[in-house]
């Protein structure tokens, strides 16, 4: 199978070409700045583009069997400004408008393409269960979501197979959210932020890439998927694990009013949440490696 990935260089990309490699599939990267791509694994063909136009690899496409757009700024890259918060929204429509019009110009087309999105796009739900039927939300990380879905929803009708992969937020050693969370543990002062009652919907890097493969390999999956673990858990039930795995305390709480004046309206991404459950993902057979959290947290951090 060749599979053209956009985002490749990112966490989730890195692992996905490596276990494609792995497999014996053919990867194409492409990336505005492949010269200083870092780790890539070896054998993955890195190209250049504009993350805005199919100039230069558009061609590729029609060789391609699958894509996966993984593009699109770093949602905790800084402080959303106005400015800020543009750049998010327009370099993931940016990139999908270009895979539209590079599947349109090419006489053979992928057979499905994977689109990322996020659990954001529910928006916040309190203990509510939140399923893939559960209507979008309202705030800009929900808007968000719903824009860079919609972005390659024109090859459907083209014939290509649509998986939407909205992810939680993903556990790994080397980047991503994990190590940021474990750090003040390190000094002993880790513990909840805010109330702690919000809930956290987490997949171990391990399980969103297996699941990504998944949905790439079977015919019948198309739509949307929550990739997060079956069992999500409480940002307090989440601090307190690290805090065993660790052998630290995990009292020194976070207020929300801190959060907020540090990070302003982004304070929703760690303050707002989603007990997100992967019903679809499940219902099509996908068996988690890691459904809970402890057992994930031990693995990734070699406990």
């Amino acid at each position: 199978m060749k599979v053209l990935v956009t985002g490749g260089t990112g966490l989730i990309g890195r692992r996905l070409c490596k276990a494609l490699v792995d497999r014996g599939d053919e990867v194409v990267v492409l990336s505005r700045n492949p010269d200083r791509a870092k780790n890539m694994p070896s054998g993955v063909e890195m190209l250049r583009w504009d993350g805005r136009t199919p100039a230069g690899w558009g061609k590729i496409v029609g060789e391609a069997d699958a894509v996966v757009n993984l593009a699109g700024e770093n949602i905790a890259s800084g402080r959303w400004t106005e400015e800020r918060k543009r750049r998010i929204r327009q370099s993931r429509l940016d990139a999908g408008k270009a895979i539209v019009e590079a599947v349109a110009d090419s006489a053979e087309k992928p057979a499905v393409l994977i689109q990322a999105s996020a659990v954001g796009y529910y928006g916040p739900h309190g203990d509510e269960t939140v399923t893939e039927e559960t209507p979008a939300g309202n705030d800009f990380l929900a808007r968000l979501a719903v824009e860079w879905e919609e972005s390659t929803a024109p090859v459907e009708a083209m014939g290509v197979r649509r998986s939407i992969i909205r992810t939680g937020i993903v556990l790994a050693s080397e980047g991503g959210a994990l190590p940021r969370m474990v750090l003040p543990f390190r000094f002993f002062v880790g513990g909840p932020l805010g109330d702690g009652r919000q809930w956290m919907p987490w997949i171990h890097i391990s399980d969103e890439v297996k699941a990504i493969l998944f949905l790439m390999d079977h015919e019948n999956a198309s739509g949307p998927f929550n990739l997060s673990a079956p069992n999500p858990v409480t940002n307090e039930e989440f601090a307190r694990t690290i805090g065993r795995v660790m052998g630290r305390p995990a009292f020194m709480r976070v207020p929300a009013f801190a959060l907020k004046l540090l990070l302003g309206e982004m304070a929703t991404v760690v303050l707002d949440g989603q007990r997100a459950i992967p019903e679809r993902l499940t219902g099509a057979g996908y068996d988690f490696q890691f459904d809970r959290l402890l057992p994930a947290l031990e693995e990734i951090m070699g406990r």
